[in-house]
Order: C-alpha cells, then sequence, then structure tokens
C-alpha cells in the first residue's frame, strides 16, 4: 500500500505540474469600475502574460476598491495586500510631488494632449525622475489621461464668470487650486458617487475626462462640458519589490518586455479612443461642449501661473529639469 501511494502521489503531482498548478498569480487592485479602460486593459495584459508564459503567470483583478479605499490603492501593495495597483497620484495630495507636475493645468509634451503621448513620455521619465516617489514598487506604466473637462449641470461655462461660486468636485490639490483660481468651491465626492452628488445638487459639476464621464455615467445629469480640458491626471501601475522577487528569472523578463515606454503607449492609445466614445456618449446625452477661444485660454493661462510656480517650489531643484524634459 506504502508503494501504491508513492507511485500514486507522484502521478498526481505530475499531472498538476502539467496542468499549470505552479502558476503565479498576482492580485491587482484598483478604485476604478469594472467597465474602466483601464480595468479592461490591465485585463488584456493579463491574457497577454498568461498565454506568452503558458499560464504561469496570471492576473487577478479587484476594481472598484474592493482590496481598500481609493487613496490606500499605492499602499496596499506596499504593505503586501496587494501586487499590483493602478493608482491615481491626486488622490493622495503631496505624496507625489514630482509626478503631479505632469498635472499643472495647461500642460503637456510639445507634441500634443494626447494620451499616448503623454503616458509614453512620462514612462520614459520615471526611472531618473520618479522612482524616488513610488519607494517599494516597480513602476511598471506611468498613464496619464486625456486632459480633464469640466462638465457642469446648468451652468454655461461660455463665459467664465458664470463659473464662480459654483460647487464642482475635484481630485488632488492641483484641481482644488485650478476650482479656486475660476472662483469656484472645490468639493471632494468619491468617483463612484460624482453622478449622485450632481443629479441631488450637492454639487454643481465635476471634473473628468470624457471617457470617465462614460465610466461613471454623468451624462445624464450633466447638462455643459468645457473644452479644452484644463489638466490631466496620472497614474501609475506598480508591482511590489516582493512580488516581482518572488516571481522567476523568466517570468521577471516577462513582465519587463511586456510593460515600460511602448505599454504606456499602447494604453494611452485605448484611452484616447474611449475619450473620442466618451465625447459621443455626452453629445448623445444632450450634453453642450462648449469651446474656448483663444483669449480666454490667454487669459487661464495668466491665472493659473500661480499654480504651477508653487508646484515647481515643492517639487525642489529637480523639478524645473523634469518639468522641461516632459514638456519638450
Amino acid at each position: 500500500m506504502t508503494l501504491k501511494s508513492t507511485i500514486a502521489a507522484a502521478a498526481l503531482m505530475t499531472g498538476l505540474m502539467a496542468g499549470g498548478a505552479w502558476a503565479e498569480t498576482l492580485k491587482v487592485t484598483t478604485f476604478l469600475p469594472p467597465v474602466h479602460t483601464f480595468v479592461t486593459a490591465i485585463k488584456e495584459w493579463g491574457n497577454e502574460l498568461s498565454e506568452k508564459s503558458g499560464g504561469e503567470l496570471q492576473l487577478e483583478v479587484f476594481p472598484a476598491a474592493q482590496l481598500g479605499p481609493p487613496p490606500r490603492q499605492f499602499d496596499l501593495v506596499r504593505s503586501g495586500g496587494a501586487d499590483i495597483a493602478i493608482f491615481l497620484h491626486a488622490l493622495t495630495p503631496g505624496r507625489f510631488p514630482m509626478t503631479e507636475l505632469a498635472g499643472l493645468p495647461l500642460t503637456h509634451p510639445a507634441q500634443g494632449d494626447a494620451s499616448a503621448i503623454s503616458s509614453r513620455r512620462l514612462t520614459e521619465l520615471a526611472p531618473e525622475y520618479l522612482a524616488a516617489e513610488h519607494g517599494g514598487t516597480r513602476i511598471l506604466w506611468m498613464a496619464v489621461t486625456p486632459p480633464l473637462k469640466v462638465n457642469l449641470a446648468k451652468s454655461d461655462p461660455s463665459n467664465l464668470d458664470n463659473l464662480k461660486g459654483l460647487r464642482i468636485r475635484y481630485a488632488g490639490s492641483t484641481w482644488q487650486q485650478i476650482i479656486e483660481a475660476l472662483g469656484a468651491a472645490p468639493v471632494p465626492v468619491p468617483p463612484a458617487e460624482t453622478a449622485d452628488a450632481m443629479g441631488k445638487g450637492v454639487v454643481d459639476g465635476a471634473t473628468f475626462p470624457f471617457e470617465a464621464t462614460k465610466a461613471f455615467d454623468l451624462g445624464p445629469v450633466t447638462d455643459y462640458s468645457m473644452e479644452p480640458g484644463l489638466a490631466s491626471a496620472t497614474f501609475a501601475v506598480v508591482m511590489s519589490d516582493a512580488a516581482y522577487n518572488r516571481l522567476s528569472p523568466e517570468l521577471q523578463k516577462l513582465v519587463d518586455e511586456t510593460t515600460g515606454p511602448d505599454r504606456a503607449a499602447w494604453f494611452g492609445s485605448k484611452w484616447d479612443a474611449g475619450e473620442a466614445e466618451g465625447r459621443a456618449y455626452m453629445v448623445e446625452a444632450g450634453v453642450n461642449i462648449v469651446q474656448l477661444d483663444d483669449a480666454q485660454i490667454g487669459t487661464l493661462r495668466e491665472v493659473f501661473s500661480s499654480i504651477s510656480d508653487a508646484a515647481l517650489k515643492t517639487a525642489g531643484d529637480a523639478g524645473a529639469g523634469f518639468l522641461s524634459a516632459y514638456t519638450k
């Protein structure tokens, strides 16, 4: 019986190994909803990892803040609660001062404000300028949203004075300052609660790119959106050093080869496509898209100049070099 048991156990072990029992599954956390472009893109990347590794490396995605509240996403990875996080820097104001320079008002690479362009550029600069702010993790890629629009219920922003006194949902210190500079009152509201807050009149508007207005279903409660977007928000996809180090060299190489600037541009192109779809969604919902003219944009640049000056001072000596590299 002992010999038979040993043979049976060996056979079972062989079968399990052949069936991928030793697959490494990485837990991915994010506060974004399942329908968000980022979540679907991460799942697509996960399918690629699984296929290229023969099933040895897989992702399990936990969207909608299942593993912890939005501001805790980065720390979930550092503490071991998750292996990979998709998180928004603006949800922890002041913690990533260098990274947040990419989200200054009316700031983007000289090539344009498309997410494919800005996400690639920020990822290229990450090893030199941003790694220290993301200690304990590996930056897999950075993502810069298409510029966020001011989306309003009832108030027509074609006259910028109409923004004064409004209550506008925001995330992050930069957008708080932008809203205050416009003469409005910034109100913190969790992304998933924004549509309800606008519908009930708790806030008069919210700042989101068009693709997020679709993800959070803001069309029914929005009457006006303002173009161009005033500032982008930065996200990062990070993997804990501990999770990376427990992978085999072959799987580490696979992660390295499928992340970085090319992946950032790949994702950014999806965000750009999502932005176009989101804009169409808003138009179909009857939202009036208001275009600011050059004179109005020039006025806003002057109004926002103090925000940029303060952010550069906070970022320290390296900030000017980083911003120059990002915008060239």
